[in-house]
């Protein structure tokens, strides 16, 4: 596990933004793992920044997502499709056959989620992966629980996932999805490279207990201590109790 340390969240979006566009430039036909949510939208914004200046070429990149809401379809604002294309993919030279999402308006759950791993084996694997981390330690969407889900998964999200997204949803805790497809442990896991993004004191307890505490499924984010190839760029705050 490498730890790299930032002053602010720009130096932290700026930091990961400099590990993707590596990625990038040393295998042009690279797949990325991305992640939605509010903290790396920095970090895509420092790539959109780097590409209008013509520092990095997306055009033979492939990417999947880690998650999707199941029941949105791809234009509804707050879907991930939408996300993704609203703060990356629209701005970049990123070819539309190549971008990978689960399919959120695809209600049998059994046969999307083989879809989507069918994609991921298909692809190759994924070279790098992009990663949050939720406060009580979930990852995508794989929520504390017993045992780490292997593969990719429909999952009920738990009452403090709906509470920290309503905010998306005008507030109103009542408008956000309650189910998600997300990428599996097992698949997460399987990525050559693993890059997680955290900023803020409210990270600060959950960073601690992830990674200098004892693996476990009841903090999903914990079994990156046995990844090979895990960088955590986090900002002074969140990484205060370290």
């Amino acid at each position: 596990m490498k730890i790299i340390r930032a002053k602010d969240y720009y130096d932290m979006s700026r930091k990961a933004a400099n590990i993707i566009s590596a990625q990038v430039i040393m295998k042009p036909n690279c797949v990325l793992g991305l992640a939605t949510g509010g903290t790396p939208v920095g970090t895509y914004k420092q790539l959109v920044e780097w590409y209008n200046k013509g520092d990095i070429d997306f055009s033979e990149v492939t990417t999947v997502n880690l998650d999707e809401y199941r029941g949105l379809p791809k234009d509804h604002p707050e879907s991930y499709w939408s996300f993704m294309h609203r703060n990356l993919f629209d701005h970049v030279n990123i070819r539309p056959e190549a971008i990978n999402l689960p399919d959120g308006t695809n209600m049998d759950a059994a046969a999307e989620c083989a879809r989507y791993d069918a994609v991921i084996h298909n692809v190759g694997g994924i070279d790098l992966q992009l990663l949050g981390i939720g406060n009580d330690g979930h990852i995508g969407f794989n929520e504390p629980n017993e045992a780490f889900e292997l593969g990719t998964h429909c999952v009920d999200l738990k009452e403090e996932t709906i509470e920290a997204n309503k905010r998306f949803f005008d507030g109103n805790a009542d408008l956000v999805p309650k189910q998600a497809y997300t990428m599996g442990i097992k698949t997460i896991m399987q990525a050559r490279k693993v890059l997680m993004v955290a900023n803020g004191k409210g990270k600060a307890d959950i960073v601690k207990k992830a990674f200098f505490g004892p693996v476990t499924p009841e903090v999903p984010a914990s079994i990156l201590q046995m990844h090979p190839d895990f960088i955590l760029v986090g900002d002074e705050e969140a990484l205060s109790e370290i």
